[in-house]
């Protein structure tokens, strides 16, 4: 794995990560490593071997989630989501050679076929933060008090 980061305002992070590497499992550790507390991720390309998620499967609440893994060579169109207070929430969307797409949660255990490239943006001074919202049972995302 490969970490770049930028000294700019904002700061931005590149990972580059290589065959084998674990893709969500990754991202996480540089999250920790560079000290990221929140931001967006908001590019992501590369190929994947086995791409784990989950996608809600019911319009009620709480919400059920149906997980799922796709063990083929994957291209992924695009990585995105937030993070907050040190925890990523990323959707991915990936397509297969019979020009199937997946999209959905972006789960552990989804593996780096050739390389994966991530771009994080920092955004230190949002405060952001996920409250549990009992009427829903729902984490909420929000901002600073």
């Amino acid at each position: 794995m490969n970490v770049i980061e930028s000294n700019g305002s904002r700061g931005l992070v590149v990972i580059g990560l290589g065959p084998g590497e674990k893709l969500l499992e990754s991202i996480r550790e540089v999250v920790k490593s560079c000290d990221i507390r929140d931001g967006a991720v908001i590019s992501g390309v590369g190929t994947l071997k086995r791409c784990h998620m989950h996608y809600v499967n019911t319009s009620g609440f709480p919400p059920e989630n149906r997980f799922y893994a796709v063990e083929e060579p994957l291209e992924i169109g695009s990585i995105s989501g937030l993070i907050a207070d040190y925890e990523p929430h990323l959707h991915i969307a990936v397509g297969c050679r019979d020009q199937r797409t997946y999209v959905g949660h972006l789960e552990d255990e989804s593996v780096v076929l050739y390389l994966a490239e991530v771009l994080i943006m920092r955004l230190d001074d949002m405060g952001l933060r996920r409250e549990m919202d009992p009427r829903y049972d729902v984490a909420l995302l929000k901002g600073r008090s």
